[in-house]
């Protein structure tokens, strides 16, 4: 079974950084798309960025281009999502996904099998 385990939220002034970690067991996670969702308080679930399993291709949103990157180290089995110049609208639980590669889009909740169980960021001076 496909587990996936958030770890690296907090608490976090305006401007800071934090660095989300997305473990997995029972499987080997380089061969899976891995996105990243947050999900803030009364609003829908949406795609923060993205990794894919056959070429390590990445995507972001764009309201976090050129602070936010994703990475994959396989010897850990863990993606990550380092987070810079972190701002208020930045608040949510993020939550990592996985899903056997299929081409399709990325930034869809709907789309992906295998979620972790979310890890809480807020951005707060």
């Amino acid at each position: 079974q496909v587990q996936l385990v958030e770890s690296g939220g907090g608490l976090v002034q305006p401007g800071g950084s934090l660095r989300l970690s997305c473990a997995a067991s029972e499987f080997t996670l380089d061969y899976y798309d891995i996105g990243w969702f947050r999900q803030a308080p009364g609003k829908l679930r949406d795609g923060v960025s993205y990794i894919s399993g056959n070429d390590a291709n990445t995507r972001y949103t764009d309201s976090v281009k050129g602070r936010f990157t994703i990475s994959r180290d396989n010897a850990k089995n863990t993606v990550y999502l380092q987070m810079s110049g972190l701002k208020p609208e930045d608040t949510a639980v993020y939550y990592c996904a996985a899903r056997v590669p299929n081409g399709r889009l990325w930034h869809r909740p709907d789309e992906f099998d295998y979620w972790g169980q979310g890890t809480q960021v807020t951005v707060s001076s």
